[in-house]
């Protein structure tokens, strides 16, 4: 163990950097980066073990910051053990550099999640967690290491902290280790004039192991630490009370400690002295930028003594292989994302049914051939038929995590948060359902999930107003135009930012969750019918045909020649436009090209000369949407007509709501013979 008066140096060094960086910058968070200090740094010069030369090390402890505008803490620390240099600090916040406002996941450098939305840090060091234990679960104890979390006391307000805090309590996760920065300032006010909650009482009603400290004094939280990791039943909170801008002083050298001011600016505009501060906490006013030589030693000692240990540990690790190879081969496939080969061609769906009904089927196919993937379900699996999962697996419970599924309760938000965080840990394919509608509760998740480009598995079920007697509450009308907007946003690699797919049958179905499973650079989501839909009209091999999703849109039924219109849908709808078509046909003589677009997103990723052949813009264009029509108004184009719900739904049962709206044959014949009337 480190002398304490050279860690109080190595975190003056820190607080330090840490102002100086954001004083450089002109914009950032400097207090909680100060006081929070102290902790960061005795949890990386003693506890936190990782390979100083090999980041991505399976079985590396993992630190998950929640609140990324401390962002300075981390990067100072970073710096500390040699994953960043000055330049790179100096550079905090500017365009192109490694160390953006809120850091973004990067292994090499030692940043394991991004941040930013506060409570979705240490909910995904939750999911990391339980992605720990079942990984022990298949592969020995071994591979077993720590999640340790930082959350501050706007994170601990987040309504999300209650499910993370619940479901970590619940399963007893003993390698979860969250210290909470209490330094009872708000950005805009203090804590006291928006809560007076026991925070210590509410962990310890979820079943977690409270400790209270100093948080700015390093032998307490050394020994908090300590008494942490020897927790083995529940996971553990260590409540260190801090000081907001510790070390901070004025122009006079007065204390500019414990204020409002310096949460959100520079110490400069909050009316401190950043040369006073820097000379107060030992550093040099003119030449910030550095690390203390003794410090630098220290860190330099810590590393030496991990190459050390965690050579011992990859010994292990090469013994346990030697004598288990079929089990290592499989581990490293968990890591290295390898799916496994599964004979899509050969699945046999049940015909007309609902295609939640048959991603079901294929989650019970997935339970037996995808040993890595885990489902959750927000109390509702025997609804979204994620159930199917548990044909062949069992949920996970405090002690026991041979299984692969998650009772997450009704807590959206953190159940695609823990997913989020079994993806960051890597080794794990998670797939999460539960209705569309509650997608809403669902979307700052998954928008991080897209950030990240995480391989998570969203299933929507129940996904337009056809949930029926529920009422407008339960059906969702815009959500399928907010989702796709998703697809619309590229991702820093330039790739769509998700993959949305809406199957209209159970064959589209199966090739979506081929994709799915294979879409191993993005989030994928899934909108699945509650009611039962007729299989699309095929004249050859059902599955070879919808392979067509895979293009994100493709023909369903054509004609000789070229078509009088050009039908467009996604979903439940394309088998209404199959009944429609036949009554054009029948009665007006009108040649209809029937198109299937699962993925608008993914459609207009394609060439342009396939998209062409899709869809010629030089004919008349109908879209049918059970959603908003401005959801299809890009596939149909300018000229082109969208039949869809510009309104809330009404309870009643769905067939009742497809006559009462229009979502029949009868209207849409009429509906496409009225807009052809106008483009004579």
């Amino acid at each position: 163990m480190n002398d304490i008066n050279l860690l109080n140096r190595a975190a003056d060094n820190i607080r330090i950097l840490a102002a100086s960086m954001v004083e450089k910058a002109k914009s950032g968070h400097p207090g909680g980066a100060m006081g929070g200090a102290d902790f960061i740094n005795v949890l990386f010069s003693e506890f936190l073990v990782f390979d100083p030369d090999n980041a991505t090390w399976e079985n590396r402890d993992r630190f998950f910051l929640d609140p990324g505008h401390m962002s300075p803490m981390l990067y100072a620390q970073l710096a500390m053990i040699g994953k960043l240099n000055m330049d790179d600090l100096k550079a905090f916040r500017q365009w192109g550099s490694r160390t953006p406002g809120h850091p973004e996941v990067n292994f090499e450098l030692g940043i394991e999640n991004t941040s930013g939305p506060l409570g979705q840090g240490h909910t995904m060091a939750v999911g990391a967690a339980i992605a720990e234990r079942f990984m022990a679960a298949r592969f020995g104890e071994w591979t077993k290491h720590k999640i340790y979390t930082f959350i501050s006391d706007g994170g601990i307000q987040e309504e999300i902290s209650q499910g993370a805090g619940r479901i970590a309590g619940t399963l007893g996760l003993s390698n979860l280790i969250m210290f909470f920065d209490s330094n009872e300032v708000q950005l805009s006010t203090f804590v006291n004039q928006v809560s007076t909650e026991d925070t210590a009482m509410k962990y310890e009603a979820w079943g977690w192991k409270v400790i209270t400290i100093n948080g700015n004094d390093a032998a307490q939280i050394r020994q908090a630490l300590k008494d942490a990791n020897a927790e083995t039943e529940r996971p553990t909170l260590i409540i260190g009370k801090t000081l907001m801008g510790k070390g901070a002083v004025g122009p006079n050298g007065e204390s500019f400690e414990n204020m409002v001011s310096t949460h959100g600016q520079p110490l400069g505009a909050a009316g401190a002295s950043i040369d006073n501060t820097v000379k107060n906490l030992g550093g040099d006013a003119q030449n910030p930028f550095v690390i203390f030589d003794e410090v630098a030693e220290m860190y330099q000692a810590r590393l030496n003594e991990l190459r050390a240990m965690v050579a011992k540990r990859h010994a292990e690790q090469a013994a346990w292989e030697a004598a288990n190879p079929e089990l290592a081969t499989k581990f490293h496939n968990f890591y290295g994302g390898v799916i496994p080969k599964i004979d899509y061609a050969a699945i046999q769906q049940k015909a007309n049914q609902a295609t939640r009904s048959a991603s079901g089927a294929m989650l019970g196919l997935f339970s037996e051939q995808v040993e890595n993937m885990v489902v959750a379900s927000a109390d509702l699996s025997n609804s979204d038929k994620t159930e199917g999962f548990l044909k062949n697996s069992k949920p996970f419970v405090k002690g026991d995590f041979s299984g692969g599924f998650l009772h997450a309760g009704v807590s959206e938000l953190a159940m695609a948060c823990i997913m989020n965080g079994m993806a960051l840990h890597g080794g794990i394919i998670p797939v999460c359902g539960t209705f569309f509608v509650f997608s809403d509760y669902m979307k700052p998740a998954f928008r991080m999930s897209a950030l990240m480009r995480l391989q998570v598995v969203y299933v929507w079920t129940h996904d337009a107003f056809r949930v029926g007697e529920d009422g407008p509450t339960h059906q969702p009308i815009e959500q399928e135009m907010q989702v796709r907007l998703m697809e619309a946003v590229k991702n820093h690699k330039g790739r769509n930012s998700m993959l949305v797919l809406r199957p209209a049958d159970v064959d589209e179905t199966t090739v979506a969750w081929k994709m799915a499973l294979e879409n191993c650079d993005t989030p994928t989501a899934l909108i699945l019918s509650r009611q039962n839909v007729k299989n699309l009209p095929r004249t050859g091999n059902a599955y070879e045909e919808a392979l067509g999703t895979t293009k994100g849109a493709y023909v369903v039924k054509d004609v000789e020649g070229t078509p009088d219109i050009i039908l467009l849908a996604s979903g439940s709808e394309v088998s209404t436009l199959v009944e429609a078509e036949a009554l054009l046909a029948e009665r007006a003589g009108v040649r209809a090209r029937i198109v299937s677009v699962p993925s608008e997103g993914l459609f207009f990723s394609q060439p342009q000369s396939y998209i062409r052949s899709i869809i010629d813009y030089s004919l008349p264009i109908f879209a049918l949407t059970a959603g908003l029509p401005l959801s299809m108004q890009r596939l149909a184009g300018l000229n082109g007509r969208v039949f869809g719900l510009d309104h809330f739904g009404h309870s009643a049962p769905y067939t009742v709501l497809d006559e009462k709206f229009g979502f029949n044959a009868e209207n849409i014949f009429n509906q496409v013979m009225d807009y052809l009337s106008t483009q004579k």
